[in-house]
Order: structure tokens, then C-alpha cells, then sequence
């Protein structure tokens, strides 16, 4: 496809035009080659046609020559494809008017990974980096006519494998993943997603092909490559400004003239320049007009997303040379490290637009392990169901991908901040020079490509990786120590530090996650503690500790990973599995399982509180064993999150100021067991259920202590409240309150946690009647003199296991239209912990699920994800409450 004039091809994010009219005899050409190429393995025993942008995988499925790779065992069936080498071949057209450009550029936006390649049977260039795109200049090589390009992939695993054996001075651990994850080895080697060669939530399938779009570009004078923006903001002179970047490759070197102009915000400036000849990155400071009022982007729940639109337009003896448009947002961010009264250590916290922001919400990880199956819609859906959630914030983990601009456009429209890893993760890392220059290739890209989103707020140089050298993960020898501290410096400190000082001044940079920060820079990068919670963020994991006291939980500064493990929905499993499969047992749940006794652990940690599921109905048992890794999952990442958001405010014990709440994980890769609130195909589990609630805005908090019983009231919003708590004490053995209590109005200034309740559990019960811990549970809600404020919340005053008088409620459903609207109205004869209504494989959510059922009626909503009806929502609709297992 040629487009020229007034049409634009969307590259790298942004529209991008170029008129080189009269100049150079005409505009430059591009030549989309994506679409059907030939595909076929090293013996040409496989061939078949292959959809570029896409993977081996994809392909092979697309064609029938494999089942879905994720149907039960098929990730080790169908371990072959990534030991087999792939040649992908197209042959195309190329016109006169092409070739005799001055430049002719063939663009790879993403190869995976290592690949030599040829066009008319000549060697053009290779690649050995997933993350960066590659340009060959071919113009002396393209023929009249058909040309034949061939891209020939090499297999990932026995390229690390080879790179593994030449690294022969000292080991770069880890050499393999635990046997459980049943992964390929010596991920660390290559520069491609480390998680595709299996990680503790997802499959082994380490992928090759051309993930991203082929094309070649051909032109005379000069090609705009990319336009980045950032705002900075000059607070002694209260003047905002915009650093732009144009990244232009001139044939030959041209003068000219840039004009930049924001006309919303009345500011213009031009600039005479120089293009030099190659390419080279351009850069001009715009000024905004200090009489306009500039509108700032905020995070979600805090403020509105508006953008501005730049206009960048390039001239050359008064013609238009080089036209486009780029979004810019206004907002800035700082990382606040400093002194804390009362507590040793510093601060860590991040201002938006000098507000500081609890960061609230989740971990993601690549939506499929095969990334051409990612569609836009799928990561809108995530997006918005994390904003449903009353999230503001994700990290975008550092084993997985860069993310598609999709995603990031997306957050910058949502207000939902991204902390954003470099793609290292929980390994030691070569430092050879070949291995240290193409890493700063890609570290350069993706900041150039990536510095204009305002989503992006901090970036991080690895997952857990100063963790794994400070803790000795991989038993090195203390002797050796020096040399692996080294190499880690080398890499994230002397080089891919070094470059977002370079490219980037506008956010921080954290070498890595979790780190104490500032506090791991005076110790020379590696802290003798990187989980210290009196600095810096932290990761905390702990399956067998009763997760129901909040006294096992670090009182850190900011919790940047934490959760627990669930099952997801049996709808989700079921077109992945067979009617063996289907018990808590069998092999295929085993299989599927890749945390070391992930799958008992689940179970010790529900049986501390709930009775576990003893059917006679093998399915029965199955399901509602499900169910219970939801429950136990949802109050567990409940209890730890509310911990955490109530510690926002106070110092106890040194400790306190949590600024950050991201429980892992948002999202899943296949069909299995994880930490994810969200499961594979878009369906909530119950966790996202209580997110929703446990991450609003405003909060009630509750808790005992020594027998003390004890509400706060959470803030997020920017101005202050006047609250009261009110207390309903319930009988489990009917649903009509005992007693209720009112606090007295208490202040809880914006941004804080506020103690507003506070009473002995015995003194609490015996104004109750005959209230006891195990016959009676509370509710609780906070209200002003508008109204209730927050969602309710409850606090059990005993395991439900021992809870007395809890009976099965026989709730009743009946599915009716109301305004267009789906309703579930419910009907229970008693108290109902975690009511879970599911519609099977029915896409869509609900308004409210795995709720606390207190009163004999109650509706629910529907959002359907597709279109469907009264009719098959009934159907499909089941209700499960806690005393449904057993």
C-alpha cells in the first residue's frame, strides 16, 4: 500500500505527514508488507500461510496443525515449535518511484527474537531483541518487479542455551526455572518476554515471529520517524513548557524551520534548524502562554484527563515539508523521599501535581502468552475493569512485554497511573557488550515512544532483582559476590539509569522493585535489606499465616506486590479441560499449577476459617473448591489491603505512611491458578468484586485489637469531612439487626486515616443482648449529614467455621428488565456470607458479587459484555453462598 498526500500513516503512535513536494520530486512512499506470508519449519516438513503481525503459534493453530495450545497438556505437546527454526517469506511488489527514492528503509517494529534476514537472496541485517524495532537500508538491493523477502527465526531456547555455554567465566543464574513451572532454561540470555519461557502463573510457549508490522519507507529528503512531548513545569516561575523531540532521518542535511504550535492554549514558537544527515533526534522547547489557564491531567477519582493538541509543522524555503499532531497532557510527578517524624528511614510517596496520591490498585502481566492475540478490546476491558474497581494505578511488570500503544493511550484517557518496569525480572543478567548495546537500543526506543503518555509516572529498572542479590537467592559464593554486584551496576546503574537521565527529566527512576530507594543508592545500589519497610516499596508474600490478622503484614512504606492465590471459575476452565480433569486432584489441576504446593496452600489457608467443601457429587466438591480459593483469596488481599490503607496516616512503632497499595496480579496469561482478580477472558473473581469496595474512595476500616474493637475512616478526596461510623451488630442465626451505634461526628481531614470508633469487643457485645463473638458479626458504614459516605463494610467476630446459628439462607433469584437494565433480585431467609452469583460464560459483571447478604432482599445489576437477555441469564444464573459447600 503506497500512501502519500494528505493521507497519514499511524506510526509509533502518532499521526504522522510528510509533504517533500517540489524539493525532492515527490513524497515518500510507504509499503505496508503486512498481511499473509508463507511459513515453514528448517526441513520444510511444515508449511503453511502465516498473518503478519503474528506468531508461530498462531499460526500453526490458525491452520489446524495444532489443537489450542492451551487445551490441557498442550504446553508440553507442543514443546517442538520453539526447539524448531522458522523462516517467514512474502514476496511483493516494489515501484519504480520506490527504488529511485533516495532513501529506502525495510522497518521491522518487532521481531521475535533472533532472526537473519534476506531480500532477493542477499543478507540485509538480523535482529536478537523482541523490544526494539530494526531498519535495513535496502535501496541497492530491491529489484524491479517481485521482490522475495525470508526472515529466518532461530530457536529462543537453543539460542539462550548457546548463549548460556559461551558465558563460560561464571554462571548468570537462575539456569532454569523450578520444575514445576515445567519452562525452558537460560531465559536471562535472551532478549525477548521473559515470562514466555514460563514463570509461576503461566505456560512455557517461548514464541517466534514478527509480533509487530513490516513495511518499508522510501523518501529523498528526510522521514519524521517519531514525536515525543513532555511538559515540565518551572514552579519559581510558574510557567509550564513542552520539551519536543522529533526524531528525523534526513538523507542529506537540510535547513529549515519548525513551527510549534498549541492554538488551545494561544502558544506558538518557530525555530530555524538543521536536520544532519542520518538519524538524529531534534529538540525545541515551546513556551506556554502564562495568560492561559492550563488544564491539568489527574489520576482517576481525582480529577479530569484533558489533552491539548500540538501541531508540529517542518518548512524548507517556505513549503511544507513535514506536518503532524500530537497529543500533549500537562501534569507532573515528583517521589517524595525524605525524613519522617517519629520514624527512622524516609518517605516514599509520589505527588501529582504536588497532591500526594495513594496509589491504589494492581500488578499486570501480558493479557496471552501469544501477544498477536491481544486485541484492543481485550486491554480496554482490563483497563476499564480496573477503573470499575476504583483502581488509579498499575505496574506494568518487568518480565512481560512493553505494552502495545494501545494500552498506554488508553491510560492516559482513564487516568490510570502505569509504573513502569524495564523488562527484567528475577534473574542475573550477562553484561557483554553486544548483550549491553542492545539493551540500550531498546531502552532508548521504548523511552522515546513512550515518555509523551502522563500515565507513565515512574520508571523501574527490574522486578526483584537487588532482592535476589541482596538475599542471596542463587546461593553465590560471598567471594563472588563482587562480580555480580558489578555486572549489576553495569546494567542498571551505568547504562539504563544513565539513559532516562538522558531522554527523560520529567519522571523518577528507580533501579528496581522492590529497593529501598535513595536508601539503596547510598549503600552502592544493593541494600543489605531491599524489603525494609522503613524505605523505599516493598513485596511480601506469606501463604501459611493466618491471613485474617493484620499483624503478619509488613506496616511498609508502600506495598507494591502482596496477594494470595484462587482458583478461577469453572466456565473459564471448562473449554480447557475434559470431565477427568475435573476434581481438586486430578492431574490436569496439578498440571496446571506452576507455584510449588500452590494448590495445598490454598486450601490450609481457607480451612483457618471456612469449613472446606465435602460433597459426595465429585463435580459438586470440585466446583465449590473453586469457590472457596475465591473466598478465601478475596478476604485475605481484603484484610491486607485495608491494612495498608489505614496506615496511611499514623506511626506505630517506627513504622507507618503507606503511600501505595498493588496487590499482585490483575490479570491472567491462560487458564489457571494465580494470584489475578481478574481471570483469563475478562470474568471477575470475587477479589475484584471486594476491590471495588476496598479501594473506594472513602472507607471504613475495622479491626480488633487486645479485644478492642477499633474503625477508621479512610480519605482519598482532597477536602475534608465530618464523619460518623454506624454500627449494626447482627445475629447469625437471623437477618434483622440486634442493635445499632452511632459515633459522634468526627473530622477526617482529605488525605487520611482517622481513627473514628473505638470500643472493648466485650463492652460492645453486652450492650447487645446476648451477643457473643461466635453468634454475632458486625456491619458498618460512615455518614455525614448528606448521607452515607463509602460503601458498608463488616468485620466477623469469629472464623465462620465457628460461627453459631449461620444456616443455609435457600436464597431464591428471579432475573427481570428493568429501564433496559438486567436485575437480579434476590430473596434469602437468613444471613449469607459471600453470595457469589455466576452466568457461567455469559461475558459481563455485576454491580456487586461475594457480598455479605444481612437483609431478606436484595437486586444486583447486570452488565452484559455482549448482547443477551432475561431468558439467558436465568438460565445460565447460579447462586452459591458459604454454607452451600458443605
Amino acid at each position: 500500500m503506497s500512501v502519500s498526500g494528505d493521507t497519514c500513516p499511524r506510526t509509533l503512535g502518532v499521526f504522522l505527514c510528510l509533504f517533500v513536494g517540489v524539493l525532492s520530486g515527490g513524497p515518500p512512499e510507504t509499503l505496508s508488507l503486512d498481511g499473509k506470508w508463507s511459513l515453514s519449519n528448517s526441513n520444510g516438513s511444515v508449511s503453511l500461510a502465516a498473518q503478519v503481525p503474528g506468531c508461530v503459534h498462531s499460526a500453526l493453530q490458525r491452520q489446524g496443525f495444532i489443537q489450542d495450545p492451551y487445551f490441557r497438556f498442550n504446553d508440553l505437546t507442543y514443546r517442538w515449535i520453539a526447539f524448531e527454526n522458522w523462516t517467514y517469506t512474502t514476496a511483493f511488489n516494489v515501484s519504480g518511484q520506490v527504488r529511485d527514492k533516495q532513501k529506502v528503509l525495510l522497518v521491522f517494529d518487532g521481531v521475535d527474537t533472533v532472526s537473519s534476514i534476506r531480500l532477493n537472496g542477499v543478507p540485509v541485517g538480523s535482529t536478537d531483541n523482541m523490544f526494539r524495532g530494526y531498519d535495513f537500508s535496502v535501496r541497492d538491493v530491491l529489484r524491479d518487479g517481485l521482490n522475495v523477502l525470508k526472515v529466518s527465526l532461530t530457536s529462543p531456547v537453543l539460542y539462550a542455551s548457546e548463549r548460556r555455554e559461551a558465558h563460560s567465566a561464571y554462571r548468570v543464574p537462575p539456569e532454569c526455572p523450578p520444575d514445576v513451572q515445567k519452562g525452558a532454561c537460560h531465559v536471562n540470555f535472551i532478549r525477548k518476554e521473559q515470562s514466555s519461557f514460563s514463570w509461576d502463573w503461566g505456560p512455557s510457549f517461548p514464541t517466534m515471529g514478527l509480533w509487530k508490522g513490516v513495511h518499508v519507507e522510501a523518501f529523498d529528503v528526510l522521514q519524521l520517524v517519531q514525536v515525543s512531548s513532555v511538559p515540565l513545569y518551572n514552579s519559581s516561575l510558574s510557567q509550564w513548557s513542552v520539551q519536543v523531540e522529533l526524531l528525523v532521518d534526513a538523507v542529506q542535511t537540510t535547513n529549515g524551520q519548525v513551527s510549534l504550535s498549541i492554538p488551545e492554549l494561544d502558544s506558538e514558537k518557530s525555530f530555524q534548524t538543521q536536520f544532519v544527515s542520518g538519524k538524529t533526534k531534534n529538540s525545541f522547547i515551546l513556551h506556554i502562554n502564562t495568560s492561559r489557564e492550563v488544564k491539568l491531567w489527574w489520576p482517576h477519582t481525582h480529577g479530569e484527563q484533558p489533552c491539548y493538541q500540538l501541531s508540529v509543522r517542518g518548512f524548507q524555503d517556505g513549503l511544507l515539508i513535514l506536518n503532524t499532531t500530537s497529543k500533549v497532557y500537562f501534569r507532573t510527578v515528583e517521589l517524595i523521599q525524605e525524613p519522617v517524624a517519629g520514624s527512622p528511614g524516609l518517605s516514599f510517596y509520589f505527588l501529582i501535581n504536588g497532591k500526594p496520591i495513594f496509589l491504589k490498585g494492581s500488578n499486570w502481566i501480558p493479557a496471552h502468552a501469544f501477544q498477536d492475540q491481544i486485541s484492543s478490546d481485550v486491554v480496554r476491558n482490563l483497563l476499564q475493569s480496573a477503573v470499575d474497581a476504583n483502581m488509579n494505578t498499575l505496574r506494568v511488570w518487568g518480565g512481560g512485554v512493553y505494552e502495545q500503544d494501545s494500552f498506554y493511550s488508553v491510560c492516559d484517557e482513564l487516568g490510570i497511573m502505569i509504573w513502569q518496569d524495564f523488562m527484567f525480572a528475577c534473574a542475573m543478567y550477562p553484561t557483554e557488550d553486544d548483550f549491553i548495546q542492545t539493551v540500550r537500543e531498546e531502552v532508548v526506543q521504548q523511552l522515546r515512544r513512550l515518555k509523551s503518555h502522563p500515565s507513565i509516572i515512574i520508571w523501574s529498572g527490574n522486578n526483584e532483582n537487588e532482592a535476589a542479590l541482596a538475599t542471596d537467592w542463587f546461593s553465590i559464593p560471598a567471594s563472588q559476590r563482587p562480580t555480580y554486584t558489578r555486572d549489576y551496576v553495569t546494567l542498571y546503574v551505568n547504562n539504563i539509569r544513565k539513559i532516562v537521565q538522558e531522554e527523560d527529566q520529567s519522571r523518577p527512576f528507580l533501579v528496581s522493585s522492590p529497593t529501598n530507594g535513595a536508601e539503596s543508592e547510598r549503600e552502592g545500589w544493593v541494600a543489605e535489606n531491599p524489603y525494609d519497610p522503613h524505605y523505599g516499596d516493598t513485596h511480601f508474600y506469606s501463604y501459611l499465616s493466618d491471613c485474617w490478622d493484620w499483624r503478619t503484614f509488613p506496616r511498609t512504606r508502600f506495598a507494591s506486590e502482596y496477594g494470595f492465590q484462587s482458583w478461577p471459575s469453572f466456565s473459564t476452565l471448562q473449554p480447557v479441560s475434559v470431565k477427568e480433569d475435573w476434581s481438586y486432584d486430578s492431574d490436569f489441576t496439578s498440571h496446571r499449577q506452576h507455584h510449588e504446593d500452590g494448590n495445598q496452600q490454598m486450601l490450609q489457608q481457607a480451612a483457618v476459617h471456612f469449613h472446606l467443601p465435602n460433597s459426595t457429587d465429585p463435580l459438586k466438591r470440585f466446583t465449590d473448591t473453586l469457590y472457596i480459593s475465591q473466598v478465601m483469596q478475596a478476604q485475605c488481599v481484603k484484610t491486607q489491603t485495608e491494612f495498608y490503607r489505614r496506615s496511611r496516616t499514623e506511626i506505630v512503632e517506627g513504622k507507618g505512611h503507606t503511600m501505595g497499595a498493588l496487590y499482585w496480579q490483575l490479570n491472567d496469561i491462560w487458564q489457571a491458578p494465580s494470584w489475578s482478580s481478574i481471570e483469563f477472558g475478562g470474568k471477575w473473581k470475587m477479589l475484584h468484586y471486594f476491590a471495588q469496595s476496598f479501594f473506594a474512595p472513602v472507607l471504613p476500616v475495622g479491626f480488633d485489637d487486645a479485644d478492642m474493637m477499633f474503625i477508621y475512616a479512610v480519605s482519598d478526596l482532597s477536602h475534608d469531612l465530618k464523619l460518623r461510623v454506624v454500627v449494626t451488630v447482627l445475629s447469625w442465626a437471623r437477618p434483622d439487626p440486634v442493635c445499632t451505634l452511632k459515633s459522634d461526628p468526627l473530622l477526617v481531614p482529605g488525605g487520611s486515616a482517622v481513627a473514628v470508633f473505638k470500643q472493648p469487643v466485650a463492652a460492645l457485645l453486652a450492650g447487645c443482648g446476648r451477643c457473643t463473638r461466635t453468634t454475632c458479626l458486625l456491619t458498618f458504614h460512615l455518614e455525614d449529614d448528606s448521607g452515607r459516605q463509602g460503601p458498608t463494610n463488616h468485620h466477623f467476630l469469629c472464623s465462620p467455621k465457628d460461627a453459631e446459628g449461620l444456616q443455609r439462607p435457600n436464597i431464591t433469584a428471579k432475573v427481570h428488565e428493568a429501564e433496559s437494565v438486567l436485575v437480579v433480585t434476590l430473596h434469602s431467609s437468613s444471613v449469607a456470607p459471600f453470595v457469589w452469583l455466576d452466568v457461567g460464560n455469559v461475558p459481563g459483571r455485576f454491580s456487586s458479587n461475594g457480598f455479605l447478604m444481612v437483609s431478606g432482599n436484595m437486586t444486583v445489576s447486570f452488565d452484559a459484555w455482549r448482547p443477551t437477555g432475561v431468558s439467558e441469564l436465568s438460565r445460565s444464573l447460579t447462586v452459591t453462598s458459604l454454607t452451600d459447600v458443605y
